[in-house]
């Protein structure tokens, strides 16, 4: 029995011994992790204020480990303090990586402001040099200047004053047909080569009449008074759009000619070769002399295929 009881209480005094060294050792392992969380902390809180200065920080999301067994209680509190590391580690790299990324951005945000600024700074340049002149000679006589410009202007006045009287000279028919009347009236301002005006009275026939047999000829008519006006573009857009419109109008195959002489005017021979071919399919049977012969010299300058 005494000797039962010495043999307990020397192991009693064992472990007494042994449990202050096995405390120390715990102290020397769980420090510097616990170093370490505190140094992340603190640098999640200075790039949190960097990135976030109006004071909205992201919180970092720590997640504690679910211990992996119960039968030894004493690897917990290693298991937390390593997970609050991998996860500040984790989210640390993450907001630097977003820095970096929008740091890139700004620096090239920045280059293209600075370009467009010296671009427009540079722009008004030429205004000023032309400018320059005109304060150089304020010391010079200014008179003679305003009296070269005063002749041409009076001159146009006169011109635009001549015009005028011109056009109202042109007689506006008045037969009870308005819709003819208004073709006809298109019809003598183009004849007299009065292409601004004859463009406008015959959109306002095609406006109000293009429904009605007068339509296809004031839309051809339209468009050969932009093609001697030295308008392809406008002309060919109103000859296509005739005989889009109007493919069975008395001037359809008149527009589809003309187009491609726009065509051609517009350096787009392989098109005007397309409008020829259609030309011919649909209305070979049909064309007049004159439109043969239109069609068949525009071939040649496109250079089409036989």
């Amino acid at each position: 029995m005494r000797h039962t009881l010495k043999n307990i209480t020397a192991l009693a005094s064992v472990a007494l011994i042994a449990l202050p060294a096995l405390n120390t050792a715990w102290a020397a392992d769980s420090t510097p992790v616990e170093t370490r969380v505190d140094r992340l902390e603190k640098e999640m809180r200075a790039v949190q204020r960097k990135v976030f200065p109006a004071g909205v920080p992201v919180q970092p999301d720590i997640v504690t480990q679910p211990t992996v067994s119960e039968a030894v209680p004493s690897s917990t509190p290693v298991s937390d303090l390593m997970a609050r590391v991998t996860s500040l580690e984790g989210q640390l790299a993450s907001i630097t990586g977003q820095v970096e990324q929008n740091s890139y951005k700004l620096r090239q945000l920045e280059e293209r402001i600075d370009k467009m600024k010296t671009e427009m700074t540079a722009a008004p340049a030429p205004a000023l040099s032309a400018t320059q002149p005109l304060a150089a000679s304020a010391t010079a006589k200014p008179a003679p200047a305003p009296a070269a410009t005063a002749k041409p202007a009076a001159a146009a006045a006169v011109a635009g004053d001549t015009r005028k009287t011109a056009v109202a000279a042109i007689e506006q028919p008045s037969t009870g047909n308005a819709a003819n009347d208004a073709y006809t009236y298109g019809y003598r301002l183009w004849e007299a080569k009065f292409y601004p005006e004859a463009q406008a009275q015959l959109k306002t026939t095609v406006e109000k009449y293009g429904s009605t047999s007068v339509g296809s000829r004031a839309q051809n008519l339209l468009g050969r008074a932009y093609l001697d006006d030295g308008k392809p573009a406008l002309a060919s857009v109103a000859f296509y759009e005739n005989y889009q419109k109007r493919p069975n109008g008395d001037r359809a195959a008149q527009s589809l000619a003309y187009l491609g002489e726009a065509l051609i005017q517009l350096k787009k021979p392989a098109d005007a070769c397309k409008v020829y071919k259609e030309l011919e399919d649909s209305y070979g049977s049909t064309l007049t002399s004159d439109l043969r012969s239109m069609m068949e010299k525009g071939r040649v300058r496109a250079k089409c295929a036989a």
